[in-house]
């Protein structure tokens, strides 16, 4: 590894991206609206819903 020329920005940009990316989503948890958090987590119970019923549709 210390052959290769300029190998040691590898890390410290892979660090950069970890950090300003798990920064940003934190920011943009606790920067969100609570109706709107409370409406997508409904999302999945609401597709379930529909998948129920479609199935049950199709069985008769």
């Amino acid at each position: 590894m210390t052959e290769i020329e300029g190998i040691e920005i590898y890390p410290i940009i892979s660090l950069l991206i970890f950090f300003i990316f798990f920064t940003a989503l934190f920011w943009w948890v606790f920067s969100s609206k609570k109706e709107y958090l409370d409406k997508v987590s409904q999302i999945p119970f609401e597709k379930d819903a529909l998948q129920n019923t479609k199935n049950n549709l199709y069985e008769n």
